[in-house]
């Protein structure tokens, strides 16, 4: 059985997230996000009557919710198989892309946010760490590990991973991802008492 084609709007949403990645938020416009989606203008608009924010806000969610499908997932094997989904995942973004994306929730995390207003998109964007951050430590108290060092071992994860992944494009190569790797799996299995 065949996967249904996504729809105008879903494909406006991956463009946004994509172009995001790539660029970054402020050098992401509506009309270049709707010639990559090869979506036509007036149905962005349509879908996102309130604009780049609604379509970057949504962009994020959608990133978020695909990688924590995969966390999901993997984390039913436990956090180490966790930590290699989340890895793998985002090495297979900066290699795919010949290093020219990374992560979409970073993208909009780090470009400065108009004066005296939080984005919708910035919230979202914390919304996504926290819900990344839960998974992780949700797996890795389930495991064995204290509370909050479970906690704190899913920030750091979630805080090195995506770091990794901007050194991985600035460097062009994945060694970051792999040196990161080595020691977030041995961080980990000292944790967890399986």
């Amino acid at each position: 059985m065949s996967k249904p084609s996504p729809t105008a709007r879903e494909r406006i949403v991956a463009g946004a997230a994509d172009m995001i990645s790539r660029r970054g938020l402020n050098a992401t416009s509506i009309r270049e996000t709707a010639k990559h989606a090869r979506a036509p203008l007036g149905s962005t608009y349509h879908y996102f009557p309130d604009g780049k924010q609604q379509l970057a806000t949504e962009a994020v969610r959608y990133t978020g919710a695909w990688v924590a499908r995969s966390l999901r997932e993997e984390l039913d094997a436990g956090p180490v198989a966790g930590l290699r989904a989340f890895l793998g995942l985002w090495r297979k973004v900066v290699v795919d892309t010949d290093f020219r994306a990374g992560c979409p929730v970073l993208a909009v995390s780090i470009e400065e946010p108009p004066a005296d207003e939080a984005p919708a998109a910035l919230l979202a964007a914390a919304e996504v760490f926290e819900e990344w951050e839960g998974l992780l430590a949700g797996s890795l108290r389930a495991h064995g590990a204290e509370p909050e060092q479970a906690a704190q071992l899913a920030t750091l994860v979630v805080a090195a991973v995506e770091g990794t992944v901007a050194m991985c494009r600035a460097k062009r190569s994945t060694e970051p991802l792999d040196r990161t790797a080595e020691q977030l799996q041995a961080l980990l299995g000292a944790a967890i008492k399986d």
